[in-house]
């Protein structure tokens, strides 16, 4: 008997170690995938946006785009909840009403966020429309920067040495990309290009990186002090994101757009860029599951040299040397900064262990809501 036993203990262990390793190499598998799926959103969507942008003919207006990229991300999150909810169209109704009308204080404070954002992805596509896709990828991460200074600002974070020295460096990439755009040849290629203005698009994208830092960060307060699922607060985000969008176009597009219509200027590739921006940051909160904080920097900073190399053979773009080292810089401390402290790394490590691993990627979901990478920073 002791040593049927013995054997059958033998077993279960054998079979544990087998679905551990089985386990492991499922979860390899996922990382790689997600790497993938990470970089291919991150470039092709500043990519596709730049090519609608400079494409001759009818131009679409960027603000109608915002406007239908959050009502089908919110139509999404809904559909997203009625799942979770299993269709019972009765929980359904009763939750959003609660969460959204009866707890309206809580909802309004999104608001300001929602307001934020929207400001955003309009200045995104007036940064991608005058900038070089490759300029405006390296030079979108000060988003980093600002996040950093807001976090340590407003959350009272506290910054490891390796995570300033990366801040740094990244100012640093930046300004070395500027200096050579402002002497180079690509200044000039620009300005010869229809109705583009360099200056214009290098404004947009410090607005747009210091609008993303701020509302990111404040969103993420918002949600400490919460015990609402993400899903719902980008519907609640949607709700203002869609009016607050539709104001913007009726300030802005609103005498152009009653004449042409607000799907004006809509291509297949048009549609394509709007439904990127709409699922990919949902895409990727659901990806970065599998993800590390280390995986997804070196995920941006890879598709800074994907953007790059396409823009070379899309778009003629330049790279020289003095580009080369400033993008280097920033590739480098995206990098650095997505390093682990050792005393978290250390206690993530210990906690995966004793907890199995349960909430895996729990806060980099939330992060990549709060970045909308890029245009999701929606991002993050």
């Amino acid at each position: 008997m002791a040593g049927s036993s013995h054997g059958t203990g033998s077993g279960v262990g054998e079979d544990k170690s087998f679905r551990s390793k089985q386990n492991e190499d499922v979860n390899k598998k996922l990382k790689y995938i997600s790497l993938a799926i990470l970089v291919i959103q991150n470039a092709s969507l500043i990519l596709s946006i730049r090519y609608v942008r400079t494409l001759p003919g009818d131009r679409f207006f960027a603000t109608s785009a915002v406007v239908m990229a959050e009502i089908l991300k919110g139509c999404t999150c809904l559909l997203i909840i009625l799942f979770q909810k299993r269709g019972n169209l009765k929980e359904f109704g009763v939750l959003l009403y609660d969460s959204i009308v009866v707890q309206f204080r809580d909802t309004l404070k999104l608001a300001v966020p929602s307001l934020i954002y929207t400001l955003q992805n309009n200045l995104q596509y007036v940064a991608i429309s005058n900038l070089p896709a490759a300029t405006f990828q390296v030079t979108y991460q000060l988003k980093i920067l600002t996040t950093a200074l807001f976090s340590v600002l407003m959350l009272r974070k506290s910054l490891s040495r390796v995570q300033w020295v990366s801040l740094l460096l990244l100012f640093a990439g930046v300004a070395v990309v500027q200096v050579q755009q402002e002497s180079g040849k690509q200044k000039e290629a620009s300005a010869a290009d229809s109705g583009q203005s360099y200056g214009k698009g290098l404004v947009a994208v410090v607005v747009s990186c210091l609008s993303s830092g701020f509302a990111g960060v404040y969103f993420e307060k918002i949600l400490k002090g919460s015990s609402a699922s993400v899903w719902l607060r980008n519907v609640q985000l949607g709700i203002f994101g869609t009016v607050l969008g539709l104001l913007g176009l009726w300030w802005n597009d609103g005498a152009a757009i009653a004449e042409k219509g607000f799907l004006f200027g809509y291509t297949p590739m048009v549609w394509g860029v709007i439904l990127n921006q709409a699922f990919g940051g949902l895409l990727v909160a659901v990806v970065v599951k599998y993800a590390d904080n280390i995986l997804k920097g070196f995920a941006t900073s890879f598709s800074i040299v994907v953007s790059t190399i396409m823009s070379v053979y899309l778009f003629g773009f330049h790279v020289d040397l003095v580009f080369t080292l400033g993008a280097g810089l920033v590739i480098g401390a995206v990098y650095m900064y997505s390093l682990p402290k050792p005393s978290v790394a250390a206690s993530s490590s210990a906690s995966a262990v004793s907890h199995g691993r349960s909430n895996p990627g729990g806060d980099s979901e939330l992060e990549a809501f709060l970045s909308k990478n890029p245009v999701k920073e929606k991002e993050s």
